[in-house]
């Protein structure tokens, strides 16, 4: 059977989404002096008012209308889940704990691999149990180095995979999921700003007009990729997408080792190679089921009844 042809377009803008992410290490401490939590709080903010305009421009309101209750609690909780993931992810950053970071992402599809067993009682084979195996032993490796656990890493893939299971129940595109986390959001970011400016260590204002142009560029900075995303997810195989999504942690990783010289001793690198051999194994078992799915269902098309 023929290789199925890969959307060019959709590639492009998988690797333009991850390649975004994964520069996030370069852009946040632009932001400074602000400190961590008022970046985030311009980052909902501002995010939220652009996908305010662009949910206009595509005429998606009515899609938030005929959402349930239910579905704004869902929105609500994968808001909270997310403003926390980012908000760690800006203090680490900011922390110099880039790399620490970057593992929080590696482990992700590990992560959501042990949600989908714990909380909807999926089952995994012996391929993916040893995927497993290798990045509970990769945690406990990093924990000996760092005499504690890697909680930034640890919360970060947990606070991800979470979200992402969350998203799942809520019936909304792209678009509209993410406009509808910003509508819950967003008044609380733009009260924290508030507070910050009327406290006296709010950062929008006497910091010149190069720093407030940063601070509104943290929303289609936040933005874009979701939506590249978003136009990926629609065009591209899930097994093709589990290959590009690792350009983003190791975008973040490079950077924190080799641009900011982030210690990286010997039992870090075992660490991280653990958690690397535990993906690649990940991605060849996913890789391998598409492509046997993809097989029988092309055989049951052709088969006659």
């Amino acid at each position: 059977m023929a290789a199925t042809k890969l959307d060019g377009r959709g590639v492009g803008a998988a690797v333009g989404a991850y390649a975004i992410w994964g520069l996030f290490p370069a852009f946040w401490p632009m932001l400074a002096p602000a400190v961590p939590v008022e970046v985030l709080a311009h980052r909902i903010a501002w995010t939220a008012v652009l996908m305010v305009v662009v949910i206009s421009l595509a005429r998606g309101w009515p899609e938030l209308r005929a959402l349930a209750p239910r579905g704004w609690a869902m929105v609500a909780a994968a808001g909270v889940l997310i403003t926390i993931n980012w908000g760690l992810y800006i203090y680490a950053v900011f922390d110099g704990q880039v790399v620490e970071a970057a593992l929080g992402y590696f482990m992700s599809p590990l992560v959501s691999v042990l949600l989908g067993v714990l909380v909807l009682r999926e089952r995994l084979n012996r391929v993916q149990w040893a995927a497993v195996a290798l990045g509970i032993a990769a945690v406990v490796v990093i924990a000996i180095e760092n005499g504690r656990p890697p909680w930034i890493a640890l919360t970060l893939a947990a606070s991800f995979g979470t979200y992402g299971l969350i998203k799942r129940t809520v019936p909304l595109s792209a678009t509209g999921s993410v406009t509808a986390e910003g509508l819950v959001l967003g008044p609380i970011a733009v009260a924290v700003i508030v507070w910050f400016q009327v406290a006296g260590a709010g950062t929008m204002v006497g910091h010149g007009p190069v720093h407030l142009l940063l601070l509104i560029a943290a929303g289609p900075v936040t933005a874009i990729p979701l939506l590249l995303y978003g136009v990926a997810a629609r065009r591209v195989p899930l097994s093709t997408i589990g290959v590009l999504m690792y350009l983003n942690p190791i975008l973040q990783f490079v950077w924190g080792v080799f641009v900011v010289h982030e210690a990286m001793p010997a039992t870090r690198w075992i660490g991280f190679a653990l958690v690397w051999v535990a993906l690649t194994v990940f991605t060849v078992d996913l890789i391998h089921t598409n492509r046997s799915a993809r097989r029988e269902t092309a055989t049951l098309a052709t088969t006659p009844t």
